[in-house]
């Protein structure tokens, strides 16, 4: 492998803002389906006998921001990457990755991007710091392989990659996806299964790459992670576009609405319980899991004056008690149901 030129960054403002480093426009990909897959809808089957993972996917991601993909498995997160990258080529519409094609990239427009994959293929028997070495190598501006692994850590992983944690891999795999000093990043989960001390990490670390502009695209099922570092948010549904937008935007919807109460304490706990005589109008009392509620609805003091006294009646504490505005994991259920939000 040859090492690639990476051409000094220009950017031309249009009305004041940076020109997108990323577009999608109208992109549709389509696959075979698996034979049990049932469509929920007969128009979700082409006339082809496929079926769309992606339709009419329309998007734009800047220099200095960091975007994030949300939404559930088979929501067509992966689909979208990889159409991104230039690993995956779209039935339709068409994608421009720093004003080029992805698809068969040169070299030269590869060595402006980096990837870190989910799976991330790094070889097994490789030690973290001779492959990070190895790989600042093939670029001509790399980052210093031994700072970056200092920073990160990694400094002090002596064994093969095949030894590490899953967390430890997580780390290496980021610094390999950074040692090129990318224009453009590209993170599939990111912290996933990271200690908290090591995710704090890699968020100062976004935010610094942020400052010097790099775009970043980052998709993560950690919605706190996300409502943390994200500055615009794509939500995705079924292959298409749910919502989208700055995170301040996305919160705000929240705002104008009534706060939710969560509590943990025994299991099988009902709105009877609490009022025998007849439950206020509104509330909602939903067990997620077993002695985990949230209670929803037109709350008042009076509202939780009741239920502590329900609670010194029978003599027990709430393990945990919490009264808030909706989180960004709120409103991305609210609207994955189709509610109002």
């Amino acid at each position: 492998m040859t090492k690639a030129q990476t051409p000094t960054a220009s950017l031309s403002l249009q009305r004041g803002r940076p020109e997108p480093v990323l577009t999608l426009q109208q992109v549709s990909k389509y696959f075979k389906p698996a034979k049990d897959y049932r469509p929920a809808q007969a128009q979700d089957l082409i006339p082809q006998g496929l079926y769309p993972a992606l339709q009419d996917l329309t998007l734009e991601i800047y220099p200095g921001q960091v975007t994030v993909l949300l939404g559930a498995n088979g929501a067509g997160k992966s689909t979208t990457l990889a159409c991104m990258q230039g690993l995956m080529k779209p039935d339709q519409g068409r994608v421009r990755l720093l004003g080029l094609d992805p698809w068969q990239a040169s070299s030269q427009l590869r060595a402006q991007v980096g990837i870190m994959l989910q799976e991330s293929g790094l070889p097994q028997a490789a030690r973290p710091l001779p492959l990070l070495r190895h790989l600042a190598r093939l670029y001509t501006r790399p980052l210093d392989p031994d700072q970056l692994a200092a920073q990160l850590g990694i400094d002090r992983y002596k064994g093969s990659i095949r030894r590490l944690s899953g967390g430890q891999k997580q780390k290496v795999a980021l610094a390999a996806a950074l040692i090129g000093q990318p224009r453009v990043l590209f993170l599939d989960e990111p912290t996933a299964g990271m200690d908290p001390q090591a995710r704090t990490q890699v968020f100062d670390l976004i935010r610094q790459l942020k400052e010097q502009g790099v775009a970043i695209i980052l998709t993560t099922h950690l919605l706190d992670d996300a409502q943390k570092i994200a500055d615009q948010i794509y939500m995705l549904h079924q292959g298409r576009l749910l919502a989208s937008g700055p995170i301040e935007d996305f919160l705000a919807r929240g705002q104008g609405k009534q706060p939710e109460l969560s509590f943990h304490t025994s299991p099988d706990l009902t709105l009877q319980d609490v009022w025998p005589a007849g439950p206020p109008t509104g509330l909602e009392l939903a067990q997620e899991t077993p002695g985990h509620y949230r209670l929803t609805g037109p709350l008042t003091p009076q509202h939780l004056a009741d239920l502590t006294a329900y609670w010194a009646a029978q003599g027990t504490l709430p393990q945990q008690l919490s009264l808030a505005k909706r989180s960004l994991e709120d409103i991305y259920l609210e609207l994955a149901k189709g509610k109002d939000v």
